[in-house]
């Protein structure tokens, strides 16, 4: 028998106590079948699709935990927070004010630009929980004409 990461991550949550009910179940099978980055709000919205009734607070309650759980963390983008594994939070969040387009700055570039800002301002940013705003090469080409 397989065991799936959502199997996995159910029993660590079992073996801190906590009830498995169908809503955390759902919401953790969704949130590790998900690719890349996905909102509260998305969540939400699959999970009713199949456990009707799911209220936005267990929703973020459960993330929160899983955060908590070193599992997840969170950006805080223009269009509010998103999560995404903690296996994959090796960037930082580029996004544009002016059509919402995202990109990624690596964590090489980012530890330049910390440097840099380190160097000139004697402060350390930390990049883990925050996008950098701006306009996108299509949107700020597109204001010089």
């Amino acid at each position: 028998m397989v065991v799936s990461a959502s199997d996995s991550l159910l029993d660590l949550l079992k073996a801190r106590g906590l009830r498995m009910t169908p809503q955390r179940r759902a919401i953790v099978t969704e949130v590790m079948g998900s690719k890349g980055h996905i909102s509260p709000t998305i969540v939400a919205r699959h999970v009713r699709e199949r456990v009707p009734g799911v209220n936005a607070s267990t929703v973020y309650r459960t993330l929160d935990l899983l955060e908590e759980m070193g599992v997840l963390s969170h950006a805080h983008l223009e269009s509010g927070a998103e999560y995404h594994r903690k296996s994959e939070s090796d960037h930082v969040h580029l996004t544009c004010s002016s059509c919402g387009a995202q990109e990624s700055l690596s964590m090489v570039e980012a530890k330049r630009l910390k440097r840099l800002i380190a160097q000139h301002h004697g402060f350390t940013p930390d990049f883990t929980h925050f996008a950098i705003s701006g306009l996108c090469a299509h949107c700020s080409g597109s204001r010089l004409t």
